[in-house]
């Protein structure tokens, strides 16, 4: 496999390849998968699926395919999703709550390093093993541990601020 590293990269491609990797999940009986195939459970064209994959270098060979594992490793490498990225939680009512112990994080690379809240109920205690931190700690956190994503799971009403905040201290990429 061939990575070259492309000017610009168009936007959509980047969840255009983690919907090929979940079409490539299903195909866990087969060595090869076809840009046919991939197009046909994703309902993308094979046309797009080749120009997509081709942004990140060659993967497959004219009229044979892609190696299905290559493929997927190729695509969990490019997404990043190989390695363990720590992210913020904002917000931990009964969604964020959810969120902090659901164990599917861990499996794509995730992994929540801090929490926050504004509720002095929850300010001190641990849960699934994250202290719940004041979110005036917020910013000297998030700096102090690199972190670059988070998910932001609070009232509407107060969603804008934290946004704000979250953007200044270098937050690169945010789930609502």
């Amino acid at each position: 496999m061939s990575m070259s590293k492309p000017e610009k990269i168009p936007q959509a491609v980047i969840p255009r390849l983690s919907i090929y990797y979940r079409a490539l999940l299903d195909c866990r009986d087969s060595n090869k998968v076809s840009s046919d195939e991939l197009a046909a459970s994703t309902g993308f064209t094979a046309s797009q699926v080749r120009k997509d994959l081709a942004y990140f270098g060659q993967f497959g060979s004219p009229g044979r395919g892609y190696d299905t594992e290559n493929l997927k490793r190729s695509i969990i490498n490019i997404l990043g999703t190989d390695r363990q990225r720590a992210v913020a939680l904002i917000g931990i009512g009964n969604l964020g709550s959810a969120l902090l112990s659901y164990k599917g994080f861990a499996r794509q690379g995730f992994k929540v390093a801090c929490a926050f809240d504004s509720d002095l109920r929850k300010i001190g205690k641990t849960l699934e093993g994250v202290i719940v931190k004041d979110i005036s700690e917020l910013e000297d956190e998030i700096r102090t541990k690199n972190i670059d994503m988070a998910i932001v799971t609070v009232p509407q009403e107060m969603a804008q601020d934290v946004v704000t905040r979250l953007i200044k201290s270098g937050i690169k990429a945010i789930l609502n």
